[in-house]
């Protein structure tokens, strides 16, 4: 018998899985402030940095993630999402206890099971609950869970090391997750699938893989979007990654100084970006112009390349903190257009699948190889005989070219956008 608590709230939906979210974030993240005292205590180099606040994470994720996605085609997502919450909560603890290097990455991979099994229903669900023209906005809300993520993890991780150490932080991180899973379990229904989206809804058949995989690759607006958003996606989890070891190395921040600048000017202005870029993009296309979902972020990231690139290269530490935190309020405006076009573009039983399929291509190539990539081409430069602190910088600014890049591919799905919206979902 169902719990009489469980209802149908959509708002109140939308806010514990962009919580949920924000949580799963700061345990995906909250390796990259602890950096440096991992780096002294297991005496690793900065591609084993990378690994472990990048790869590990991604090596079970990536594939298991399509396969929790097509139960939740079929079963309860609600209950799919509750539980890889505590999942993942739990092995965010471990990773507290861990002795040894290998131990640490083994309790990372368990970081990324949770999650491969609590997040991919997450877009799922709220589309369930909004019609198809408010998309963009809820789905620029869940994907708050970035910048949120990176402030609490870098700044409350920062602190909470340097005051209790690097493995009290970990424990602590773990709580909030245990108590949103809770709430969740308790207080929010399974939406009806499909209520908003007409006759493409009220199919109960659920597409075979391949047809969704196939729909990404064949629709062009589809296939440069994803291309679009997986280079910027690799570009900004590699930039963070090493943002706070950045300072700390270059300018001789501390731990608790380094987490909290980090986390401010990475992840603020990000917030108010993410929601905005969302709303308008919805706002544009309700008034006839939904090439705005592919223009604004082709605009935005053909403008932050060049200028991460010559902010993280400057010689005054507040002249840095100044010009990426503006770099920040432009860098991530591509995740709700991007979303909400996925979504939109999507029927209902291919929501979650297809969300589980960008998460692991966003995974494995931005959270996996981007911090990889970045620390391999910090080695690099320092094995030249330059500076620690000044190579990682060059490192940095060599990763934010990519960022023209993945604008290009946006402007090529700007051409597309309209006539691929209007085909049969």
């Amino acid at each position: 018998m169902a719990i009489g608590t469980i209802k149908e709230r959509p708002y109140l939906a939308l806010v514990l899985l962009t919580s949920i979210g924000v949580v799963g974030f700061v345990d995906r993240i909250i390796m990259n402030v602890l950096a440096e005292p991992l780096k002294q205590e297991f005496s690793l180099s900065d591609t084993q940095l990378g690994i472990v606040t990048g790869l590990a994470f991604a090596v079970l994720n990536v594939g298991l993630g399509l396969v929790i996605a097509r139960i939740a085609e079929r079963r309860r997502r609600i209950t799919l999402i509750w539980v890889g919450t505590v999942l993942w909560s739990a092995a965010t603890a471990v990773c507290g206890l861990a002795a040894s290097y290998v131990q640490l990455l083994l309790a990372r991979i368990g970081v990324g099971v949770g999650e491969a099994v609590g997040l991919p229903a997450t877009y799922s669900v709220v589309s369930d609950y909004f019609p198809r023209e408010k998309r963009a906005t809820m789905m620029a809300a869940l994907n708050l869970a970035p910048p949120l993520g990176a402030f609490i993890g870098a700044s409350g991780g920062a602190l909470i090391a340097q005051l209790y150490g690097w493995r009290a932080a970990l424990f602590v991180a773990a709580v909030p997750g245990l108590i949103l899973a809770l709430l969740l379990a308790l207080f929010v229904a399974e939406p009806r699938r499909g209520r908003h989206d007409g006759p493409a809804g009220a199919s109960d058949t659920v597409p075979p893989l391949g047809a969704v995989i196939g729909r990404y690759l064949r629709w062009p607006t589809m296939r440069n979007m994803l291309m679009g958003s997986s280079l910027a996606g690799m570009v900004g989890f590699g930039l963070n990654a090493f943002l706070a070891a950045y300072l700390i190395r270059r300018f001789g921040f501390t731990l608790v100084e380094a987490g909290l600048v980090a986390g401010l000017v990475a992840s603020l202005p990000a917030t108010l970006s993410i929601l905005g870029s969302g709303w308008l993009a919805d706002r544009l296309a309700s008034r006839g112009n939904p090439r705005a979902y592919a223009l604004m972020p082709a605009i935005t990231l053909c403008l932050v390349g060049p200028l991460y690139a010559f902010a993280i290269t400057r010689d005054e530490p507040a002249l840095i903190v100044v010009l990426v935190g503006l770099c920040g309020i432009i860098q991530y405006t591509y995740l709700g257009p991007t979303q909400g076009t996925f979504q939109n573009m999507l029927s209902p039983r291919m929501r979650a699948t297809g969300t589980a399929f960008t998460s692991m291509i966003y995974t494995l190539v931005g959270g996996g190889f981007g911090p990889l990539l970045l620390g391999a081409v910090s080695d690099g430069y320092a094995a030249r005989g330059i500076d620690p602190g000044l190579a990682l910088g060059f490192a940095m600014a060599s990763m934010a070219a990519v960022y023209l890049w993945a604008s290009a591919h946006y402007w090529l799905a700007s051409r597309t956008i309209e006539a691929d919206l209007a085909r049969p979902i």
